[in-house]
């Protein structure tokens, strides 16, 4: 009986069952993001990127003629082209010091697997993970998720049940503040989710409907620097452009509707303020970034342009730099 005894008080009085040599966990999770976690998120759209993943895609973009359309492409792409776009585009982000990480999905790979922005968006603390709104894309989230995994990414978030969700339909507005796209890739049951989410880690969420025939929030809503937004004119959401103007933000128009040209020009990435990668050969939207006092660096994307993206579609945003850092 006294052994039994003994090796009772014995377990009780140990670490493991909460005793003297027991150790909490100090830190919240927010202070272990750059030890325990790879330092990474964001809390703006135009502090100084850091880091970004992307896909290089391959063959998975050799789709027959009769079937562009149903894979979500505008036009058949060539295969050979669109890689050494990307890889020009990739190279372009390392000599701007930005550091690049590659999904390399496993198996093989949707046509739409490289437009990275769309499957997952950061916070403050970590990823909030996409559920693509498409059948064809279901899946591209996973590759996603399993690549974030391994670079020390945490997921704060899977989205479930009915939710859909893409990630260029999420913005930062401040520090604190998120605005969602609700529309053709995002749905009210994925708002509530992420709203939930971001409550969670102090953050609010503001919820607007994007004109029907519009694919992504991202194509109405660039903010190239501290105190500049540009919009999408006679389609960004009303509340949109007052949210921006009450942050202070002077909110720009970008000009000119004819055409592929406008659509292209928005498809752009932040560096840092003022300063933007943009696609290669639009001059006159060059000339009116220029005019806003932007620094513009370009890379090609016309074969790429054929699958109904551009560079702010290609690029998932994994960090920049965070207010008060």
């Amino acid at each position: 009986m006294s052994d039994e005894k003994n090796s009772l008080d014995y377990s009780f009085s140990s670490a493991a069952y909460g005793g003297d040599a027991w150790q909490g966990r100090q830190l919240a999770h927010a202070g272990e993001l750059g030890s325990l976690w790879m330092e990474c998120g964001l809390d703006s759209e135009w502090r100084k990127l850091k880091t970004v993943l992307l896909h290089q895609p391959g063959e998975e973009l050799a789709v027959q003629v009769a079937e562009s359309d149903s894979s979500l492409l505008l036009a058949p792409v060539d295969p050979a082209k669109a890689a050494e776009e990307h890889a020009g585009l990739t190279e372009q982000y390392r000599s701007l010091g930005v550091d690049v990480f590659e999904v390399e999905p496993k198996g093989s790979p949707t046509p739409n697997q490289m437009f990275c922005a769309d499957l997952f968006a950061m916070t403050p603390q970590g990823a909030i993970l996409a559920r693509p709104a498409s059948s064809v894309r279901a899946g591209e989230e996973v590759h996603v998720a399993r690549r974030l995994a391994d670079m020390g990414i945490p997921i704060l978030r899977t989205l479930t049940g009915t939710a859909v969700f893409e990630g260029a339909d999420l913005m930062w507005l401040d520090e604190c503040t998120a605005m969602i796209g609700r529309g053709h890739r995002t749905n009210q049951t994925a708002i509530e989710q992420i709203s939930a989410t971001l409550h969670e880690i102090g953050c609010d969420v503001i919820s607007v409907d994007l004109p029907f025939g519009t694919m992504h929030f991202m194509g109405m809503l660039r903010i190239p620097s501290k105190d500049l937004a540009i919009c999408w004119p006679r389609r960004t959401p009303h509340a949109t452009v007052m949210e921006l103007q009450k942050r202070g933000f002077r909110v720009e128009f970008l000009p000119g509707q004819e055409g592929s040209e406008p659509y292209r020009a928005m498809n752009f990435v932040t560096l840092d303020s003022g300063k933007i990668l943009m696609v290669e050969g639009l001059e006159s939207a060059k000339r009116f970034f220029e005019s806003l006092d932007l620094e513009c660096h370009t890379s090609p994307t016309d074969e790429l342009s054929k699958a109904a993206g551009n560079i702010g579609c290609l690029t998932g945003v994994v960090s920049r730099e965070l207010a008060g850092k």
